[in-house]
Order: structure tokens, then sequence, then C-alpha cells
């Protein structure tokens, strides 16, 4: 995020405050409130494959507690287990840590400590969503990543961070407030890009044109199917990551 793209936006935010801050609260208010998921927290995907399971570790806000999902197995964590197994034909020993509401700065303070001992293959992160919402700090934002992903790099594990939600399309959020919030989100995902190549991890994107039942029916966390398209793409960029792909032939006379 440069500079003047962030005193641009709170610029327009501090104009617009009038009209944003009682649409803020009254959306705080009146916002239906779902449960994390039920269910482990771990489990294995792709049990019928042969070889050794890949150890996946899934850590993250309130999409990785599986808000918005009946079962943990069907919300993000598992649903990438699934969808990793399947592309790389083998199985994958999947867990969740992830918590509503938290940010990334809290999650190194809260969820890191949960995780001490494990020893992951693949550490997948799902942040920015609370971080947009709360205003944490560009400096601050990218102090939480280097402070996440880091201790997993150097044990030797492969690191991704998801992109920051499109806040702009969850439709819980009134307009103007989802526009403002839409765009936010973008520009913290902009200091996402920009710190996990420098320190060894992956920034996956995906192109996705939204549609309603992607989303729960609070209109704000992801749906069982939402969750299910999410790590397909996912899985998708982490494959091409982590699989050698055979050279392109050469192009003939």
């Amino acid at each position: 995020m440069s500079r003047w793209a962030g005193a641009l936006w709170w610029a327009s935010a501090v104009t617009l405050m009038p009209l944003m801050l009682p649409l803020a609260l009254h959306t705080r208010r009146t916002a239906l409130r779902l449960p994390p998921a039920s269910g482990p927290e771990q489990g294995v995907a792709g049990a019928g494959f042969a070889g050794e399971p890949m150890r996946l570790l899934v850590i993250g806000e309130s999409t990785v507690a599986g808000v918005g999902v009946d079962l943990l197995e069907r919300a993000l964590p598992g649903q990438l287990a699934n969808a990793l197994s399947r592309r790389l034909e083998r199985p994958v020993a999947w867990r969740a840590c992830g918590e509503n509401g938290i940010t990334a700065v809290e999650a190194c303070e809260r969820l890191l400590p949960q995780v001490a001992d494990e020893a992951p293959d693949l550490v997948v992160m799902a942040f920015g969503v609370n971080d947009t919402t709360h205003f944490t700090s560009r400096s601050r934002w990218r102090q939480a990543l280097e402070g996440l992903g880091r201790p997993f790099i150097q044990r030797g594990a492969c690191v991704a961070f998801s992109a920051v939600p499109p806040l702009g399309h969850f439709r819980a959020l009134p307009w103007p407030l989802r526009l403002l919030l839409g765009w936010r989100a973008r520009l913290m995902d902009r200091v996402l890009a920009e710190t996990t190549s420098p320190m060894g991890a992956l920034h996956c994107t995906a192109t996705l044109a939204m549609r309603p039942d992607y989303l729960a029916i609070d209109g704000y966390h992801p749906s069982e199917l939402g969750c299910e398209v999410w790590a397909g793409l996912l899985a998708d960029r982490l494959w091409l990551e982590m699989v050698p792909q055979p050279p392109l032939a050469a192009a003939a006379g």
C-alpha cells in the first residue's frame, strides 16, 4: 500500500464519517451472528491414497473457525485438505487453528502458541477481514504477517497466505460502507502481496466471479459452497508450487 493510496483512503473515510459511522453501528447491532463450525479440529483427507500424509496446518480468522458452515470438515480447512489430496493423490492430515473475530496481530499472541509444537509441511493462513474492519495500520499489519509466517518458514514449512477477502462483495455491508471497506481490503491485500515474497511465502490470489450462494445466510462469511470453491482455487495454486511441472514442449519448427 503506497502512502498516497492509504492517505487517499483515510481522507475519503474522514470525509464520509458522518454517514459511515451510523451505518457501521447499525450493521454491527443488527448483523446475524453465526457460531463457529462444530466437529473435530483435525482429520485426514484422502485416506484411500497410498503414502505418508502431507501435514497441513490452516491458521486464521472466522473462515478457519468455520463460521457460516455446520461442520469444520466442510469449512475451509477440511475442504482445502480434500482439494489438495485429490490433486496430489496422497493423504492430507489437516489441523485448523482459527478464532472468530481475531486480527493478525492478536493471532501472533493467541494462535501461534497453540501450534508451537506442530511440524507442518504446509501452512495456509487466512487473515485480513478483521484487520480491515479494525483499521490495523500498514506497519502493524506487515509486522504481524511476518510474525505469523517466519517461524514456520524457518522450520522448513511451505507458507501461503490467502488474499484478503473481497469485502466489497459482502452483502451484509450496506452501500457505501461496502464500497469503502472493499477499497481498504484491496489496499491491505497489496501490503500482503508486498510482504510475502521477501520472506519466502506465497500470496494466493484468486479470480472469482462472486455469486450470492458463495456467502452464508449472514451475507458476510463464506457458505459451504463458497469454501469449496475457495479451497479449490487455493489448491490449484499450491499444487503448481508444490509439484514439479513438466517443461513446455519446444515450439515446432
